[in-house]
């Protein structure tokens, strides 16, 4: 650095280093907490997963997914944010699929019992889980036609919901547990229906959420396939299914 005094020559010709303190240097000081110019870059660095992250965010907080809102959130513009999640219909499925992974992982914690008992315990807690909650009420009130449209519908939601009932299926059956009547997927698929036209009854003309119905619907799905139809699902020998509780 200019204006520096030159260091004393070495017989090699080369500049001595300077001499070591021999006391350990000290760690650098506690900073202050990022601030927001901090966590922008941090989340524009992820591109479509921050954006997913600070949707989600704003929806379990019952705020709406604003586009420009959100895009000021992140601090990019409005195009780099369609650019990474393509148009708010998509963005809004992809959290609505990730409240209902979250929901559905939080449902099965601590479930046990085993074969169609446990699959409709599991079902039974996570749509009453579903329907009481807040983030969910708010966003209808805003947006029920949407929300119908979103989460009744072949999409990102139903897709991820019969994803995730698929492999806990799958895992019953691996262990002897349950002897599906149909293909996993398939039979996952059609619990998620039932479970929807019935969890969702308010949204589509109802007066109420129809849990208990849809469990009773869905201990049929599950019965024991007859002799040669358990292949379909992976076999497994079943019992027959009960509701939660009784």
């Amino acid at each position: 650095m200019s204006g520096s005094p030159p260091r004393p020559p070495t017989t090699d010709g080369l500049s001595r280093p300077p001499a070591r303190d021999p006391s350990p240097a000290p760690g650098p000081a506690p900073g202050p907490a990022p601030g927001r110019a901090a966590v922008r870059a941090a989340v524009r660095a992820h591109g479509p997963e921050g954006a997913l992250a600070a949707a989600s965010a704003r929806y379990l907080r019952g705020e709406p997914i604003d586009m420009s809102a959100l895009a000021a959130d992140l601090g990019v513009g409005r195009a780099t944010l369609y650019r990474w999640v393509g148009s708010r219909e998509r963005l809004v499925a992809a959290v609505l699929a990730e409240m209902t992974e979250r929901t559905y992982h939080a449902a099965a914690r601590g479930v046990d019992g085993s074969g169609p008992d446990r699959i409709l315990t599991v079902l039974d807690r996570f749509m009453r889980a579903v329907v009481d909650a807040p983030p969910l009420r708010a966003f209808t009130e805003r947006e029920p036609r949407l929300f119908v449209r979103l989460a009744t519908m072949p999409g990102a939601v139903e897709d991820r919901a019969a994803g995730l009932l698929a492999r806990e299926l799958q895992a019953e059956i691996d262990r002897g547990a349950l002897a599906a009547p149909l293909p996993t997927r398939t039979l996952a698929q059609a619990i998620v229906r039932v479970a929807d036209s019935f969890m969702y009854a308010h949204y589509l003309g109802g007066n109420r959420p129809e849990i208990d119905t849809a469990l009773e619907v869905v201990a049929l799905l599950l019965r024991p396939a007859p002799d040669g139809a358990a292949e379909a699902g992976g076999g497994g020998a079943g019992e027959s299914p009960r509701r939660p509780g009784r």
